[in-house]
């Protein structure tokens, strides 16, 4: 009887042991083929790898080295706590630009959120809330409204440039465009003229945007610490603006206004309540980010290459000079100057792909789907990055080379040249920036000629590229 008891045992645990790895190879054949790359530490990831790159002055050598380890197309990580797909190509942007609300979604990382959303809106911050906001931005960012900006942004440049600018022989260009670049922000966006009230905006401002992509620990001190503490800051100050704001337009005192704010306050479905303003506060916040830190950046970028290149410098100065000595003393820019500006922007666009303002952007899977054979499970977020393209010597030859004309006739292969994104979500303020940064450019090449104090100055990025020094630039006025 025991002979047969211990058969009976064998023969259940042999026939449990062969089930059981019936299952578990089952499991494995029909798992899905995730994408190669490596997770990196236990919550962290592989965040002090990307932000380190960064912070190194070469964000693109995390890319670079995965895509050369794994794959050309797409390569597995872990960001900001999150399993993520970079896409690496071309392809891989023209598939995630055309695939929104298909296949991703706009995604934040809660750890931005923290920083620029109030804590009682975060659960109504989600996926509808940037459709609302860019059914507001085309009508206020469309050409036929941007004209009307262009004076405005024409004589506070004069302004900024004989305050700031004129009274010395040598200046430091990233703290005074970034100034510049909010206090017309403030101007346009909410009607906000007073230099005190916009330096209580710009003070905490400066301590948000190097925590918004550092490691998220919040600890005093630490640049995530800093940034929470700055948008709290600011969020208040946002909320005693709107208040008032929503006072005037009651007492009918706001009719004739063109600024953004207004139109949220007046177009939107207002419910009263303080959650509401909120949400609009939550809004603006996202659109002087957005307008201030990017444009700031891609004018001391261009600063930059024009105080290097002397010879591109001496085209850019010839074609705004024929547009200065068209107008009157006095006369301020108008939009068919700014059509005129052909090579001026072409030396904008490849400053930007040389040294892009922004690394790209975050999306999220809302279904499996298929790239390049590999597979993205819903719920993964997914990455697309400049740095896989605009330095590709497929996509543009000598891609080292400072050379405006890439952007002539048809310009670079579409997908290829992406510091706007593309698709649906392409950055909505992209004709607001250029605007921005010509008559910028016109201002400043027809006052100085520009020579770097420090000609092998380095830029690190936080997390866009910023000069070591500030850029410190030596003046040498035209007049």
């Amino acid at each position: 009887m025991d002979f047969y008891y211990q058969l009976f045992l064998y023969l259940s645990i042999f026939y449990i042991s062969l089930y059981l790895l019936f299952l578990v190879f089952r499991q494995k054949s029909s798992a899905p083929n995730l994408p190669p790359g490596k997770k990196g530490w236990p919550i962290i990831g592989e965040s002090l790898d990307f932000v380190g790159a960064a912070k190194s002055g070469c964000p693109e050598k995390f890319i670079n080295d995965r895509t050369a380890k794994y794959s050309p197309e797409v390569f597995r990580t872990s960001l900001l706590g999150e399993d993520m797909a970079v896409f690496c190509s071309a392809s891989g942007n023209k598939f995630l630009f055309s695939g929104q609300d298909k296949y991703i979604t706009t995604w934040w990382p809660s750890s931005m959120k923290k920083v620029i959303v109030f804590p009682e809106t975060m659960e109504k911050f989600n996926k509808d809330d940037p459709k609302k906001m860019r059914s507001f931005l085309p009508e206020f960012l469309k050409p036929e409204a941007l004209q009307h900006y262009i004076p405005i942004m024409d004589s506070m440049t004069r302004e900024h440039l004989e305050s700031d600018w004129s009274p010395y022989k040598e200046v430091k260009v990233f703290p005074l465009t970034k100034n510049y670049t909010f206090a017309l922000a403030c101007r346009l966006f909410m009607n906000i003229k007073d230099p005190q009230v916009v330096s209580k905006f710009a003070d905490p401002f400066a301590r948000i945007a190097p925590g918004l992509t550092s490691v998220p620990i919040n600890i005093p001190g630490t640049p995530f610490n800093k940034a929470v503490e700055g948008g709290k800051v600011i969020r208040q100050e946002l909320l005693n603006i709107i208040r008032q704001r929503k006072k005037e337009i009651s007492e009918g005192k706001d009719a004739k206004s063109r600024d953004l704010l207004s139109r949220l306050l007046t177009e939107a479905d207002d419910d009263g309540s303080v959650y509401y303003e909120m949400d609009v506060s939550n809004k603006i916040i996202g659109l002087l980010i957005a307008s201030h830190d990017t444009t700031s950046t891609s004018i001391t970028v261009i600063v930059n290459y024009l105080a290097s290149l002397p010879h591109i410098y001496e085209k850019v100065y010839e074609e705004q000079m024929e547009i200065a000595k068209s107008k009157a003393p006095g006369e301020l820019l108008n939009w068919d100057d700014i059509q005129k500006m052909k090579y001026s922007w072409n030396v904008t666009c490849e400053s930007m792909r040389l040294t892009p303002p922004a690394q790209g952007a975050f999306r999220e899977a809302i279904t499996d789907f298929t790239f390049a054979g590999y597979t993205i499970p819903k719920g993964w977020k997914t990455f697309w990055t400049v740095y896989t393209t605009h330095k590709n010597p497929k996509y543009f030859p000598d891609p080292e080379k400072f050379d405006p004309s890439r952007f002539e006739g048809n310009g670079p292969t579409p997908f290829t040249y992406v510091p706007f994104g593309g698709g649906p979500r392409m950055c909505p303020g992209k004709e607001y920036a250029r605007l921005e940064i010509l008559i910028f450019i016109h201002n400043l090449v027809t006052k100085f000629k520009l020579e770097k104090v420090i000609p092998d100055e380095k830029i690190i990025y936080n997390p866009s590229p910023v000069p070591a020094n500030g850029l410190l630039i030596r003046l040498r006025p035209l007049n």
